[in-house]
């Protein structure tokens, strides 16, 4: 039996493993493509930049060969990050895109331009807000700490420890377009930086409250029955156990009813077992429906259910049990059957001094038992 049982697990095993292992795969190359793109940015900026590097070589502020430089030095980090995406080297590592190294390796690479063009220096520092920018997005406290360390590293070296002459050129026309166009795009993508900043905050609230609809539905199903949508045996118990604590505190008064139905397997011999099950819910439905606020209802086993009355005398059980007596034998059963008849049977008992769960509901359930033996479609007390 246990070799049977072991064999006619394994599929099931090796499907849940199949399907796990294409999710894993599908998530890394989501974040394999997401690195790619992040990447195909940053280059894009330093094409950018490039061309204003041109812009100033045309006024005579640096050499052509600068802005080529600056853009072939951009383009290979960007290069080789894709490459170790690829090979799957950041998947290694706590942060699957490594901001923090990669925020780090372009400051110094915009530190190190500064230093070899100090006259359109500018440009390369106003690059630092926004790498700087870009990594707090995706870091830590502790990571974004470590960036700006860096940084203010380098600035320390590059201003106190050399005496280059860092400019911001606006000699003639077209060095003053080059510069305006530094700031403009400087200022655009602190623009984009703060929308990507909010639609991720905005995408986590949303993700935030999904999670809260989940766990609230999950603690939904933890509490309830799945057929019937009452309560189910572990949380109606429980609600039992707090209400006569409540009833032991204020000396209010707190009745008990078992309802079963009468001759369902009769139902589910006859119609089958999804008849028997639409019954059952077409009863819990109808329950909930006819009783009060305060009520509570839940499923205690099979075809059986409790009904926590508070605030009802022995008196008072008998005539809201009679009454919901008669509503489910007045229901119409027809469309599943025309000759289709479901009532109930109940059995009342009212709290009693110092008295527990266990004891309360043997009580009703004997009066359910003698209300059974009595004909059924009847409450009995005890």
């Amino acid at each position: 039996m246990g070799t049977a049982a072991s064999s006619f697990l394994n599929p099931i095993a090796g499907g849940l493993d199949g399907r796990g292992s294409r999710l894993a795969a599908t998530k890394l190359s989501r974040r394999a493509r997401r690195r790619l793109q992040i990447q195909a940015m940053i280059g894009a900026c330093y094409v950018v930049d490039a061309l204003v590097l041109l812009v100033y070589a045309s006024a005579g502020t640096v050499p052509m060969a600068l802005g080529m430089a600056y853009a072939l030095c951009g383009l290979s980090l960007c290069a080789l990050y894709a490459l170790l995406s690829e090979l799957g080297f950041h998947e290694r590592f706590r942060d699957h895109y490594l901001v923090a190294p990669q925020s780090a390796l372009n400051m110094v690479n915009q530190l190190a331009f500064t230093y070899i063009a100090p006259q359109v220096g500018v440009l390369f520092l106003c690059n630092l807000f926004v790498v700087f920018g870009f990594g707090a997005l995706r870091t830590s406290a502790r990571q974004t700490a470590l960036i700006w360390a860096v940084m203010v590293l380098g600035l320390a070296v590059l201003f106190l420890l050399t005496d280059k002459p860092i400019a911001m050129p606006h000699g003639n026309t077209l060095e003053r377009l080059a510069t305006m166009l530094v700031f403009a795009l400087t200022i655009g993508r602190c623009m984009f930086l703060g929308m990507f900043s909010s639609s991720m905050q905005q995408s986590l609230y949303q993700n935030g409250q999904k999670l809260k609809e989940a766990y609230k539905r999950i603690e939904e199903l933890a509490e309830l029955d799945e057929l019937t949508g009452a309560f189910n045996r572990r949380s109606i118990m429980r609600m039992l156990d707090e209400e006569i604590v409540r009833c032991e505190r204020t000396g209010a008064t707190c009745s008990v009813a078992l309802i079963d139905l009468d001759w369902f397997k009769r139902v589910n011999d006859i119609y089958g077992h999804p008849t028997g099950d639409e019954v059952l819910r077409t009863f819990a439905i109808s329950m909930f429906a006819n009783i009060r606020s305060i009520d509570r209802f839940g499923r205690h086993g099979g075809e059986e259910f409790l009904l926590i009355l508070p605030e009802l005398n022995e008196d008072g059980a008998m005539r809201a049990l009679d009454r919901l007596r008669a509503i489910i034998a007045e229901l119409d059963w027809s469309a599943f059957s025309p000759v289709m008849k479901v009532t109930i049977s109940a059995g009342i008992a009212t709290l009693r001094p110092n008295e527990g769960p266990d004891m309360l509901l043997a009580r009703a359930d004997s009066a359910l038992y003698s209300a059974k033996a009595r004909g059924r479609n009847r409450i009995a007390s005890a």
